[in-house]
């Protein structure tokens, strides 16, 4: 740890030389680093001390595997500083390029937009150096529009979600034995090693049961439930230190959110009932939509916490232009079908799919063969990956619906009262 502390001392220093050359140029300034310095050595002996003591002896005691925990302990202090690096520089370099420059003005706002991005491609490296819930938080970013600056949600998005790692088919067999007893081969008359798609927490294999249904495998990373344990634990004691040191730097938030929906993705017998829930709602109090509503078929038995096997689907991502225009169905009807549906979970289910990127709402031709006025075949939306959901209250569905009406009605006065009830106080009433 000592060592560390020493690498970590010397890494803030390591800025580029025109930063630097600013800093000297008044004793002030100098003095602001100085003091930024020691307050960055603090997150670091603070992060240090507080998270591998405590979280280390949870996270092996913990374990379903204590022996193979035990080797995974060795890569704690290496993501450890990883993290307390990365923070300590971005927090740095907003404290000392923003510093001096006029809130408001032309180059604040210039020298802003620099800083978020330099700062984005700073956490985008660290997300993909250490994976698992990083690449996970990566993804979180990448859907957070207008509630974290453009210059991060983008360099996020573009990248978080088709470069996830993918684990070997060794790793895959690790995870079936543990779960199933026996390996894929055996649990499977086929199953392609392979995966066709890989996510932060998971990746996804195409088999084939006895009975010849094709199938979809999803099978968690190895040792993923270990590892979050102790990355969370160390994301939240960088959040916090920082969030005190420097209090504008607050995500306190967004850790939050992850926080709690974090353990219920890494269960898939939550995942399978979500499913199942999201579709009964449809029937029950949707019933114009269920049959253009769809999830995957469950096959319990071949279903554990870290294995998923459910019906295969073919389709076009919802994104895919093309693709859907070739299956004979509007475009426009699929954008309609998707507010929909969302709509229904938001306002009349309160039971919310919070996680619906391009890659898990899948459009196929409705099974009925039902076509529109102009001859065209009506869609059904497939949604997938029902890991995280929300549930929301009536009251919260009552004042969210109150408040649509009141923007598309211009009414000033009720925007702000059912704002206000929602939890936005006046200062970020606009």
């Amino acid at each position: 740890l000592s060592e560390i502390h020493i690498v970590f001392a010397r890494s803030i220093l390591y800025f580029p030389s025109d930063l630097l050359r600013r800093f000297r140029a008044s004793s002030m300034a100098a003095r602001s680093l100085w003091r930024t310095r020691s307050k960055l050595l603090v997150v670091g002996t603070a992060v240090c001390a507080g998270t591998y003591g405590g979280s280390g002896a949870a996270f092996i005691a913990s374990s379903e595997d204590p022996s193979a925990t035990l080797k995974l302990c060795t890569n704690i202090p290496v993501r450890l500083y990883r993290n307390t690096v990365t923070a300590a520089s971005i927090a740095f370099d907003y404290e000392y390029s923003l510093s001096g420059l006029a809130e408001g003005s032309s180059e604040r706002d210039k020298v802003k937009h620099e800083v978020h991005l330099r700062s984005a491609q700073k956490l985008q490296e660290l997300c993909f150096k250490n994976g698992g819930i990083y690449i996970k938080l990566g993804q979180h970013i990448g859907q957070l529009d207008y509630l974290v600056p453009e210059e991060y949600v983008r360099t996020m998005r573009e990248s978080m979600l088709n470069k996830c790692p993918v684990s070997s088919y060794e790793q895959v067999c690790e995870v079936f034995k543990k779960e199933v007893g026996e390996t894929p081969d055996k649990v499977f008359a086929e199953f392609d090693p392979v995966p066709i798609a890989s996510a932060s927490l998971a990746q996804v294999h195409v088999a084939r049961t006895h009975d010849g249904k094709k199938v979809a495998v999803k099978v968690q990373h190895a040792h993923m439930t270990d590892t979050a344990a102790a990355d969370t634990a160390a994301l939240g004691v960088i959040v916090n230190t920082l969030h005190r040191i420097f209090p504008s730097f607050d995500y306190r938030w967004l850790l939050d959110e992850m926080s709690e929906s974090l353990p219920k993705e890494l269960d898939f017998l939550v995942e399978a009932k979500n499913s199942e829930k999201c579709l009964d709602n449809f029937r029950k109090l949707s019933p114009h939509l269920a049959e253009y509503v769809y999830a995957p078929t469950i096959y319990w038995n071949l279903t554990s916490s870290k294995l998923l096997t459910m019906e295969f689907m073919d389709g076009a991502q919802v994104n895919d232009v093309a693709t859907i225009k070739k299956l004979g169905i509007q475009p426009f009807d699929v954008s309609k079908l998707v507010s929909q549906a969302f709509a229904e979970m938001m306002f009349k289910h309160g039971f919310v799919h919070c996680d619906p990127h391009a890659a898990n709402l899948i459009v196929r031709p409705a099974p009925s063969g039902k076509k529109n006025i102009y001859g065209k075949k009506k869609p059904q939306l497939v949604l997938l990956d029902h890991g995280w959901y929300k549930e929301l209250d009536f009251d919260t569905r009552f004042n969210y619906a109150s408040l649509w009406k009141a923007l598309v009605f211009a009414d000033a006065n009720a925007i702000k009262k059912h704002s206000a009830k929602l939890g936005a106080g006046d200062d970020l009433y606009v």
